[in-house]
């Protein structure tokens, strides 16, 4: 349609039918076509109104969302095309290993993929909208949700997050095989009090600015068609209900002309939080303040033709918010094609498809981070006891997995037996050090220990106070090891957990996340050396949960602790008890091969503000393995009108190298690459010195220094 057509059907349409528009119910109100009265109940619904709301969620599969849209057709008096979204927010039946993990691949490419796949296999079961990707910093893994945030940091969230959107959408929503891409949650959500799901937010505004906010404006500026509102409060305000956040920042300052919507009952919800009178209020409030669609509410739906009728919400600012959901209706091609591309013979060949595995196995390649190895990896034990529950389970795609198929998905038992035929396994799939799995360990040549959480333990509202392992796991640890030193953990979970006493102990510790569908396919690749680990930590890994929330980017105070100082000193900033640094930092992994640095090289120590410096190093392979490096740039302002962090990442390279291989690898610095929100809340770069490290993590001290003049 045209945007004249489009402005011709609003003009035709009642408020009540505006109104439904913006109303988005859970699929679970439809059953077969036929309505279910409980919901109805609560929502006021009859007479099949239900078929008239603009938007469902949560419903998949071709055959059920065309006879769904068949309904919402025919009971909607002008015709119009409801929009099918769901949560894909790493896969639809076939899972890719959580964003989390892919934030450790280093590689924007490797998450465009994934999304790309995701789109392919969720348009063809019906879906037109997936509320992905969650670009939320997370620096605090007691949260649940940080296994669906890129990571602890702006620059590579803000590339993960764009690099999803563009996967999603690829050029045009409305393509086959594309479908709209939702941001979340806006804003600030990663930043919950102590970690724990649905909280308060308590952020200084240059705190936001310059780590929260960047991942959704690069979201933004990559052309996400939607964003969703936050549960938490920002500034004593329910980010559903804030104005200046939503209308000022998002819409004004970012420029997003997209559809906003809310989270799941958040209008609702404001009202709990004693932002709203009722949901008279809570409607008004959300409305002007630019929310479109009310996700499972009935704040919309019972009150804002009210509202609209009394001119305490304008029909201006009703057609607006409508006809931003027709914009995007039309962007999918669905009145054309109310079906868009929702096929029985599409998902028989995409669903799980060959391909689609292969790219599953191969980001998880990319992603498993090698923490420690004292050389028995790979493995070249010929007699290895396999001990823990996770060694059987099928549960470590991710808790937002939802439409995943279980059936497809890989156990590390199965991969391993598949993968490593000349390896005698012995499997006790049991987290209790019973005398079965001693009398195993003791009679192997080396112990894998399968540890951590699987995706029933981390997700939403899966918030923890104590992120060590639990009390079990420790014990299984302690007792296996003891009695066999060439013990290997491998890691499953969905965030940085506090393990010290692995890192003490263990042979060796990999990463692995949640892995997804073909995940544990890769875990054996990387076991029997097949495939070297090129992973780099998302996010730091805490000593213990006492340091949280905890990032490489932190600032120092008026009484610093030496970085290489031990143990406890009076009257410095530090705990009595443990270290102030993680036990492992951003950015770091292990390889099967070794690589060295050359010296950082400037083509110009001075950066003028329309110019540039061109910073290189030379990594070469040093070891006998071909193996993959992340090569990662970070600059550190040494001085400026507010303290600024003691090194922030600006850019990163993942490459390939054989052995004694060797490449240069460059980037260019920028003015713009310098900026930040100055004492008066202006962005902009300050004159003065700068440090400038190239390495392999975050701790690197490989540097340069230049001067912005």
């Amino acid at each position: 349609m045209t945007e004249k057509q489009l402005s011709e059907l609003l003009s035709d349409m009642t408020v009540t039918e505006k109104v439904e528009q913006l109303v988005q119910l859970n699929g679970d109100f439809y059953g077969g076509g036929d309505f279910l009265t409980g919901p109805a109940a609560r929502f006021h619904l009859t007479d099949n109104r239900a078929y008239r709301m603009g938007s469902i969620l949560g419903s998949d599969g071709a055959v059920r969302l065309k006879k769904l849209q068949d309904e919402f057709m025919k009971e909607q008096p002008h015709h119009i095309p409801a929009m099918f979204m769901a949560d894909v927010i790493h896969g639809y039946k076939t899972a890719f290993p959580v964003p989390i993990a892919l934030g450790a691949g280093f590689d924007p490419e490797l998450v465009r993929e994934t999304a790309e796949a995701a789109a392919k296999e969720a348009s063809a079961a019906g879906i037109h909208v997936t509320f992905s990707p969650m670009a939320d910093l997370a620096r605090d893994s007691r949260w649940g949700r940080c296994m669906e945030s890129f990571g602890e940091d702006p620059c590579l969230n803000s590339k993960m997050t764009a690099a999803a959107v563009r996967g999603f959408q690829g050029e045009n929503c409305g393509d086959k095989g594309k479908v709209a891409s939702c941001f979340k949650h806006f804003a600030a959500y990663g930043a919950v009090q102590s970690g724990r799901d649905y909280n308060v937010a308590e952020l200084s505004e240059r705190t936001l600015f310059e780590d929260y906010l960047p991942a959704y404006e690069a979201a933004v500026n990559a052309g996400a068609e939607m964003a969703m509102t936050a549960f938490n409060t920002l500034d004593r305000i329910p980010c559903t209900i804030s104005r200046k956040l939503l209308r000022d920042v998002l819409r004004e300052k970012m420029g997003f002309e997209g559809v906003l919507i809310s989270d799941y009952n958040a209008i609702g919800e404001t009202i709990i939080h004693g932002a709203a009178e009722d949901s008279r209020d809570a409607a008004e409030k959300a409305m002007n303040s630019g929310v479109d669609i009310d996700m499972m509410s009935d704040c919309y739906l019972d009150n804002l033709e009210e509202l609209v009728k009394s001119g305490e919400v304008s029909e201006e600012l009703l057609d607006e918010a409508v006809m931003r959901v027709l914009r995007l209706k039309n962007k999918l091609g669905l009145f054309e094609a109310p079906y868009k591309d929702a096929s029985e013979e599409e998902e028989k060949r995409l669903l799980c498809c060959r391909e689609h595995l292969e790219l599953s196995r191969k980001a998880a390649e990319e992603c498993m981070v090698l923490l420690k190895n004292n050389g028995i990896l790979p493995l070249r034990a010929k007699k290895i006891a396999v001990i823990g529950s996770l060694c059987e389970s099928r549960d470590i795609v991710g808790s937002w997995a939802i439409f995943a198929d279980n059936s497809k998905t890989v156990t590390l038992r199965a991969a391993l037996e598949e993968l490593c035929p000349d390896i005698g396994f012995e499997f006790i799939p049991s987290d209790i050090p019973d005398e079965k799995a001693l009398a195993a360990a003791k009679n192997a040549e080396a112990v894998i220990l399968a540890l951590g959480e699987d995706q029933l333990g981390t997700g939403e509202s899966r918030s923890l106070a104590d992120i060590s392992l639990p009390e079990e796991q420790r014990r299984l640890f302690e007792e296996i090891s003891a009695v066999n030193q060439s013990t290997v953990v491998l890691l499953f979970g969905g965030r940085p957990l506090a393990i010290p006493e692995l890192a003490e102990k263990a042979a060796a510790i990999l990463e692995l996340w949640l892995p997804g569908t073909a995940g544990c396919l890769a875990a054996a690749d990387i076991l029997s050396g097949k495939v070297s680990p090129s992973g780099r930590l998302s996010m730091s890994f805490p000593f213990c949960s006492g340091q949280l929330p905890i990032s490489y980017s932190a600032f120092n105070t008026g009484r610093p602790k030496d970085s290489g100082a031990k143990g406890f000193i009076p009257f410095i900033s530090n705990y009595m008890d443990v270290p102030n640094i993680p036990l492992y930092p951003f950015g770091y992994g292990l390889s099967y091969t070794s690589f060295e640095y050359s010296p950082v090289t400037l083509d110009r120590d001075i950066l003028t503000a329309d110019g540039k410096i061109t910073a290189s190093v030379k990594v070469k392979n040093t070891g006998g393995r071909t193996g993959k490096e992340v090569v990662q740039l970070y600059i550190r302002d040494v001085r400026g009108s507010v303290v600024r962090p003691l090194r922030e990442l600006k850019d990163f390279r993942k490459i390939s190298l054989a052995p004694g291989e060797e490449q240069i690898v460059s980037f260019e610095m920028t003015e713009d690459m310098l900026r930040f929100y100055d004492i008066n809340m202006e962005r902009t770069a300050e004159k003065g010195s700068f440090i400038l490290y190239i390495g392999p993590d975050s701790t690197t001290e490989n540097q340069a220094e230049f001067r912005l003049v």
